[in-house]
This record gives structure tokens, sequence and C-alpha cells, in this order.
């Protein structure tokens, strides 16, 4: 059986039945935290911050034998400092508060240093090793020079410009299906890299149609990965079938989109299979 019209003609299946919801397949760890300190910041701070993990100062990161990385744009901290001040007709002294502020780079906005501090995840005895899986990923990694980065936080993505793979933490993941297809993903995007199958383009920035019909290509490669695996459960493949219906949406809804897909998706895969 042709695994990649099989994957594609499951995926329309499922989304006959109506519209799917997407759930993300990890959990985000820990809170917003100084580097320097490993203390969590307030929780208006960490309400503007966003995402947990660690953040620093762009000097803090210099002195830390880091670099920011160009183009990354910093986050806003807020806090309180009491100034003195003298009441002009009184001349009585008191202290006011004077809000203040200073900007902030996420620990994977930077390169050249890692996470210091750790925290447990909701998920300890989620996702696990799998040693075929491993196999896969291992082999194509050493193969292509791809590099492939842990790190606690709430990203998983693919970076072009230094041919890198970043996922969350394993114990992140609700199950091990779901970590896979989250890194078997990432993986399908990086075969798209000048340098293999030149899929990638300059202009696919979210939510255009090229970004679009590569997040089709990235998820049934991921799909049919996971299928060859061997660790395909319902719950994984429901959540494949949401992530493609999502983007399709955004083409339209023009089901032609994912037969292209497959087509793409399946020359990747021989890639990262080696066939």
């Amino acid at each position: 059986m042709d695994i990649y019209s099989e994957v594609t003609a499951r995926i329309m299946e499922q989304m006959e039945q109506g519209i799917i919801p997407w759930q993300k397949p990890w959990v985000a760890c820990g809170k917003a935290i100084s580097r320097t300190t490993g203390k969590p910041y307030s929780l208006l701070n960490q309400m503007l911050l966003g995402r947990p993990g660690e953040y620093l100062t762009f000097k803090q990161c210099q002195e830390a034998g880091g670099k920011v990385r160009k183009g990354e744009k910093a986050q806003m901290v807020v806090f309180w400092k009491w100034i003195e001040t003298e009441d002009e007709e009184t001349h009585e002294k008191k202290e006011v508060p004077f809000l203040r502020y200073y900007n902030v780079f996420h620990i994977d906005q930077c390169e050249g240093i890692t996470a210091k501090h750790t925290t447990e995840t909701a998920f300890p005895d989620g996702a696990a090793a799998d040693e075929a899986a491993q196999a896969i990923i291992a082999d194509y990694l050493n193969r292509e020079s791809v590099k492939l980065t842990h790190q606690e936080g709430d990203r998983a993505f693919y970076r072009p410009c230094t041919d890198e793979i970043v996922l969350p933490l394993m114990k992140q993941f609700r199950s091990t299906a779901e970590y896979y297809s989250t890194a078997f993903h990432e993986i399908t995007h990086s075969t798209g890299h000048e340098k293999r199958l030149n899929r990638l383009t300059h202009a696919a920035f979210f939510g255009t149609e090229d970004y679009s019909k590569e997040e089709l290509v990235a998820e049934i490669g991921a799909a049919a990965l996971v299928s060859h695996a061997g660790l395909e459960t319902d719950r994984s493949f429901r959540n494949n079938a949401a992530y493609v219906q999502n983007w399709l949406q955004v083409l339209k809804d023009d089901k032609r989109f994912i037969v292209s897909a497959a087509g793409k998706a399946e020359k990747a895969v021989h890639l990262i299979l080696n066939q």
C-alpha cells in the first residue's frame, strides 16, 4: 500500500466529519524566570513575557559568553523603583514609587549559552524514547548534519538559517506518539533546506500560501513517519488531521493542495529514511 495515499485519504476522511480541534501536544514548562537569579518574575511580568523559560538582558547574554541572534526583538520587564522626593512647600521628604522597565531576551533567542535552571513539568511520565524512531532521527541528523536541540520552553521550530531544530523537552509531551510527531514535523521542514530538496522559500512567512503549503508537507510527512515507526495512536492521528485542516482553511479548503503536499512529503520522507 502507498502509505502517502493511505495517510492523506484517512486525513480527508477525518476532515469530512467536520471541524477538528487541534491540541498542542506539549505543555508549557515552568515560569518565566531570570537566568541570572533563577527567580520567577512577578505575575505582571509573567503576563507581559507570555511564555516560560529563562530571560536575560543583552549585556547579561554577552557576559555569559553568548550573543543575541540577529533580528530578535526584546521584551519588556517592568519594576517599581522608590525615589525620594521633597515637597516644595513643606520640604517634607517622602518616597514615591516610579515605574521603570528594562528589555530582556528569551534564552532561545540567544546563541552560545544554555539554560541554567530546570523545573518539573506536568507530564513527568508522558513521552518516552522509542528505539526505532530514535534510530530514524539519529541517522538523518548525522547524515545531513542537522542540529537538534531540546530546551525547556513552549516552542517547536526549524530554523533554516542555522539548519537547526528546536523542540521542548521530551517529558513536556503528553505521549510518545505526539513527541515523535512533533519531531518528525520539524525534521520534514529541514528537508526543504536549499542544500537538500530546496523546497523552502524566503517569501514563506506565517499566514502566506507558501507557508501554509509547507505546513501541509511537514504534517503529512510527520504522520507518515509516525506510522512507519509503528507509533500512531487514534489521538495522534486525529491531531495530525486537525493540523492539516487548520492550514487547509488558509488555502480556502482546496483539497488539491493535500495531494500536492503528499507528493512533496513522500520525497522528504524518502530522504529522511535514506531510501
